[in-house]
């Protein structure tokens, strides 16, 4: 399995996102620029210009004519994805740090970051139809928890909002309401920062990566907790096959153990694991700083991981990947 290494950022990146065919991926960095990939070679498209932040996150229609992208710039932007023509941006009071299209592209959940006396908050965007009618109001605010959400997304039939963050605890929210539905407790739940939340393709179960160096399978209307990955080091990015029981694991080192480790070796991993026996069955090495962002191609066929060393890494599997055996 050789990577196809895509440089085009400056900057570590942040979050990577495939489209539903799976044929293009988009990349988020620190550098202000999302970009936009063939998924299949690796060749870079084009960029969306006009951040001035770092940005953080986005995600593509299921048509992919629309992109939106969150930024540190305290912006979240709607692009045509063919243009890369910059068509509405919501302006908030602090950096947005999360942004997911419902099911149907009509509402966007976004979250954004405790900033000054600001408290974090997940706002309910309704997205119009036709660009030049977009309204910047939100259909619903909700007061978010103490520290920052990393991850807010919509659950089955956009009838709730899963929201992770700092404070370790995942929630449920109404989405028609506001009102909290579900959390996860102390005994069950993450330790440390939950860092990545990632849906399962089916939508009826989603994993949590999170500092406390676990990763943590959940059922998505229940929020009961179905399995516990344990690693030796801080999770932060998590993705799942789409076809296959496998769970990808990306993260670093603790800060105080990077000076220690050889850096050139490229040891930086994205570790598989057996997602209902818990084993890890093989890792992927290569990125010369921590994993910030994985993303599986909706065919299953190959994945993406992109590290603070600022670039992408696309990797096709090989055939016997597909008939290994645990």
């Amino acid at each position: 399995m050789r990577p196809i290494l895509m440089k085009g950022h400056e900057r570590p990146l942040t979050f990577l996102k495939y489209n539903r065919e799976g044929d293009l991926l988009f990349s988020c960095a620190k550098d202000h620029t999302p970009t936009v990939w063939f998924a299949d070679n690796g060749e870079r498209l084009g960029t969306y210009r006009g951040h001035n932040g770092a940005v953080w996150t986005c995600d593509v229609s299921r048509d992919s004519k629309r992109l939106i992208t969150g930024s540190a710039d305290q912006t979240v932007k709607l692009w045509n994805v063919q243009t890369g023509t910059e068509l509405y941006t919501f302006n908030f009071d602090s950096p947005a740090r999360s942004v997911e299209f419902s099911v149907g592209d009509k509402l966007v959940v976004i979250t954004s970051d405790p900033f000054m006396q600001v408290t974090s908050a997940i706002h309910v965007k309704r997205i119009a139809k036709d660009p030049s009618e977009q309204v910047g109001e939100s259909a619903l605010v909700i007061k978010g928890p103490q520290g920052r959400i990393t991850r807010a997304v919509w659950g089955p039939l956009n009838r709730t909002i899963i929201s992770v963050g700092e404070d370790a605890t995942v929630r449920i929210w109404d989405s028609e309401t506001g009102k909290l539905l579900k959390e996860s407790d102390n005994e069950t739940g993450h330790k440390k920062t939950i860092t990545s939340l990632c849906k399962s393709a089916d939508g009826s179960h989603f994993l949590t990566g999170s500092l406390d160096k676990t990763a943590k399978l959940w059922d998505i209307r229940t929020l009961t907790l179905i399995k516990t990955y344990a690693t030796e080091r801080p999770v932060n990015a998590v993705t799942m096959s789409p076809i296959l029981d496998h769970v990808v694991l990306g993260g670093g080192q603790d800060a105080s153990a990077v000076t220690t480790t050889d850096h050139r070796a490229g040891k930086f991993e994205a570790k598989f694991y057996d997602k209902i026996l818990l084993e890890e069955i093989g890792g992927v090495k290569g990125h010369f700083g921590p994993i910030n962002a994985l993303a599986f191609n909706p065919d299953g066929r190959s994945f993406s991981s992109g590290g603070e060393d600022g670039y992408v890494r696309l990797h096709h599997f090989d055939q016997d990947y597909f008939h290994m055996k645990a």
